[in-house]
């Protein structure tokens, strides 16, 4: 299982490469100004960020425990990612509703289409992730795919 200085690594740096490409792209899509979707971005990733952590940590005790592994498939990626997002967009739409001072269907519709966002993202960072620190104990196991 992970570390504790790896988990920490892993959550920042998904947090900070997601803002750095919505911000300008939400902008732009929803034309809002970049202070204001940065302001959304930056409160919703420090949200993500705990978020992610936990929800992280939580997911692997059930992989190790079901599993035996925190190695994942292909298939328990897609999940992995939809669950976190709908965690996320759960929590993070009231906030974009009052912050913006918009509907909650345009929020929704704003939360959504970032949540749709960030489940592609999500499964390629982790992906990605993975190859680049893989754990010890995944050199033993066949691959996941």
């Amino acid at each position: 299982m992970r570390s504790f200085k790896d988990r920490v690594r892993h959550a920042l740096s998904f947090e900070i490469i997601g803002l750095l490409l919505i911000i300008p792209f939400g902008a732009m899509i929803f034309g809002i100004p970049m202070t204001d979707v940065g302001i959304v971005g930056v409160v919703s990733a420090t949200i993500a960020t705990a978020w992610n952590y936990l929800y992280n940590l939580g997911f692997d005790h059930v992989m190790q425990r079901a599993k035996g592994t925190t190695q994942k498939t292909t298939a328990i990626r897609i999940v992995h990612a939809l669950l976190f997002e709908l965690g996320l967009l759960i929590v993070l739409m009231p906030f974009i509703a009052w912050y913006l001072n918009i509907s909650f269907m345009h929020a929704l519709v704003m939360d959504v289409s970032f949540a749709l966002f960030y489940v592609v993202y999500a499964f390629v960072f982790n992906w990605c992730y993975d190859r680049l620190f893989p754990l010890p104990e995944w050199q033993k196991e066949a691959p996941a795919e």
